[in-house]
């Protein structure tokens, strides 16, 4: 296991109370380490990278497993991998900087920014394909530049001048704001538009206006294949029946850069949040104004189904009681995910180099364990013991896969591997006498005991827990 355990301050800016809670994180960041690693194995990921941002600070960050299985390239928190739809905030912030300089209004009709858009409209009771509309994929077009670039072992991605070719052959799903309809075709073409309406090219544009400022420097409109296999992880495919998963080539998504084609780590997404956060506490203009922020990240469409909400680029929803803004992304061989609460500042930001796994897993995960541990009662006022004495792996073979004993809040928590629901499996014991504990009832009551028993050496080497017992396997 690879990991980095930061608590660096990376962007300048005052210290407050959140900031300090997060100096006193060290148990939950320590089973976040412990379930990220145990997912890697149970869920067969080559390798996993992981970050967490609290306030303006990243606050933890690790790398887990291989970026390249072959070769035994260790996954580091600076690995980079393809962030795929991700890449579309820093194509919508693009095109909003163009709109704060007046140089695009959001409900102008798309073809009044892109002259060549001739993609044939079949319904005559629509409202135009706006900018917005766009942005919010509630355009109606379709999902896909018609061709299967999608499907392997090529991945023959077109360039910009054949989806601009074949867009008159293709057609409008539905009437404009009608529904939700996720288009990357529509997103690629809001980078012609950057293109067009700032006179760059747009991997250009978006290096000097938006990554360059905000000092991501190993975030790219493009997969870097220099790095490829060293310091940018190499793609595996979903698992097979065989368990077995194959490696696949490095692809370049040519004219769909700007809704696909961006390479980073969980550092600089880190760093992308921290700026996000910033901003919004702060006001004033850095990249964009901190109301054109603020406006991104507000509801600007939602769903027939009242379900399905986005904003201006940011998917937006709720989870636990908390709004969430950010995306998600999937290319071959690549899973990623940036959830940020701005309320509470906190971002939750998971990269892997694998298929058929979903990236948000992990983040809700973290997330999770971090609550627990800020919302769960102090279990002892001294602790009276040697919480590494308890600490480590206990076989619970053949019933379930994995015990582990980590400390917890002034006493310990048993927790169970795998786990899809890591708040659920994280249960607290209490320091009763000796090797005695008690678990902790949800009421804070005490339930029944927990013993641990040592060998001659005075090394624990079981868990008795209900008449029954866990070996120690380290």
């Amino acid at each position: 296991m690879k990991w980095i355990l930061s608590f660096c301050i990376f962007l300048s800016g005052p210290i407050h109370a959140q900031e300090q809670d997060s100096l006193n994180l060290g148990e939950a960041y320590n089973l976040i380490e412990i379930w990220l690693d145990g997912q890697k194995d149970y869920d067969g990921l080559p390798g996993i990278s992981a970050s967490i941002v609290l306030d303006q600070d990243l606050a933890w960050s690790g790398g887990f497993g291989f970026a390249d299985v072959e070769n035994q390239v260790p996954a580091e928190a600076t690995t980079v991998y393809s962030i795929c739809s991700i890449s579309k905030l820093f194509t919508s912030i693009s095109l909003m900087q163009l709109w704060e300089a007046g140089k695009v209004r959001l409900d102008d009709p798309l073809a009044t920014d892109l002259s060549w858009f001739d993609l044939p409209q079949q319904f005559d009771d629509t409202v135009p394909i706006t900018l917005r509309s766009v942005l919010t994929h509630s355009s109606g077009l379709p999902r896909e530049s018609d061709f299967p670039y999608w499907n392997g072992p090529e991945f023959k991605f077109p360039t910009t001048r054949q989806i601009k070719k074949k867009l008159k052959d293709q057609e409008t799903l539905y009437p404009a704001s009608t529904y939700f309809q996720y288009s990357n075709l529509g997103m690629s073409l809001l980078g012609d538009v950057v293109e067009e309406q700032s006179g760059e090219p747009f991997q250009s544009y978006v290096e000097t206006h938006v990554l360059e400022p905000l000092q991501l420097e190993n975030t790219h409109p493009y997969l870097p294949k220099e790095e490829w296999g060293k310091e940018m992880a190499v793609g595996y495919t979903a698992i097979n029946r065989e368990r077995e998963r194959e490696r696949l080539p490095l692809f370049d998504v040519k004219g769909l850069t700007p809704a696909a084609g961006f390479s980073s780590s969980v550092i600089d997404l880190g760093k992308f949040a921290a700026w996000i956060f910033r901003l919004r506490a702060t006001g004033g203009t850095e990249v964009l104004k901190a109301s054109t922020l603020k406006e991104m990240q507000r509801v600007q469409w939602m769903n027939p189904d009242w379900e399905t909400t986005w904003g201006l680029g940011f998917a937006i929803y709720r989870q636990n009681g908390a709004t969430v803004v950010g995306h998600g992304g999937s290319c071959p061989g690549y899973r990623s995910t940036i959830m940020m609460l701005p309320e509470k500042q906190e971002a939750y930001i998971t990269m892997i180099n694998a298929q058929g796994v979903s990236a948000s897993k992990y983040a809700k995960g973290m997330r999770a364990i971090l609550d627990a541990w800020r919302s769960g009662e102090t279990l002892s006022d001294s602790t009276g013991f040697n919480a590494d004495d308890y600490a480590g792996h206990y076989d619970s073979q053949p019933w379930w896969d994995e015990l582990v004993v980590v400390p917890w809040k002034g006493g310990l928590a048993l927790f169970w591997l795998p786990s899809d629901d890591p708040k659920e499996d994280i249960t607290p014991i209490k320091h009763v006498a000796g090797d005695t504990f008690r678990r902790v009832r949800d009421n804070g009551e005490l339930g029944e005991e927990i013993v641990f028993e040592r060998n001659r050496k005075e090394r624990v080497t079981r868990l008795w827990w209900e008449s029954g017992y866990f070996d120690r396997i380290r």
